[in-house]
């Protein structure tokens, strides 16, 4: 097995909804807001983790592939890889290779076969520009979006809270590398852009339930080439 080349895929997240990604902080400040965004210790401003958007997308593609019941929740591994047949063990081969396997094989042939993890998540920063945009404008980074439920009986409101988010509108520049080995890269792309494809249509972050975390992928790029026209040209369901 060797290392071919190391592809990079890039381009920005713009909000369509407001964003909510945790900072998982303990601490509520009087009068303060419940649920924080997470945000960079330097900058103050917020920014996507890396590790969101992998754990989202690879979840995403595991359901659409049919492998959540198969793996009873658990992220794929290789062990379940080697109890499957025909297309299901394709498509789960393929997201270890792309996403990894935690924890130690028993099956080292298996796990030698598959190789390393592909894919590398960056963390997305707000794009320089937009910050730029808002600094100039003298907006705000984040808002607070109150919240509360509604009792069922009296029709009032209990509970009421503030949740952080990151507003419509803002722009994060994306990256990801993707390592090519021995085999062919064109499944694992289409894998990638179909990944991508779905979070566009589900969200990420926190409450997509109630509307939060819808994206738009902007600007896509594969090395120097546009790769937006790929990426429209997708349809996971079809």
């Amino acid at each position: 097995m060797q290392l071919k080349n190391i592809n990079q895929i890039s381009g920005q997240i713009e909000l369509v909804t407001g964003l909510h990604i945790g900072a998982g902080s303990e601490e509520i400040h009087i009068g303060g807001i419940d649920n924080a965004v997470i945000k960079h210790p330097y900058t103050n401003q917020p920014y996507i983790p890396g590790s969101s958007l992998k754990g989202k997308m690879r979840s995403l593609l595991e359901w659409k592939a049919g492998l959540v019941g198969e793996s009873e929740g658990k992220p794929v591994s290789i062990e379940l890889i080697d109890t499957l047949s025909g297309d299901k063990k394709d498509q789960a081969t393929a997201i270890v290779q792309l996403f990894g396997a935690s924890g130690d094989s028993k099956n080292s042939e298996l796990a030698e076969e598959i190789g390393p993890t592909r894919l590398s998540f960056w963390d997305c920063s707000l794009n320089k520009e937009w910050a730029e945009k808002v600094d100039k404008n003298n907006w705000l980074y984040t808002e607070a979006k109150s919240e509360n439920t509604i009792n069922r009986i009296s029709g009032t409101a209990d509970s009421p809270r503030q949740t952080e988010r990151v507003p419509a509108g803002a722009i994060f520049d994306f990256k990801l590398a993707f390592k090519v080995l021995d085999e062919t890269e064109e499944e694992l792309l289409k894998m990638i852009l179909t990944g991508l494809k779905l979070l566009e249509m589900d969200g990420i972050g926190g409450s997509g339930s109630r509307g939060y975390g819808k994206i738009s992928w902007q600007n896509l790029r594969l090395n120097n080439d546009d790769w937006q026209a790929e990426y429209q040209a997708i349809e996971p369901f079809k």
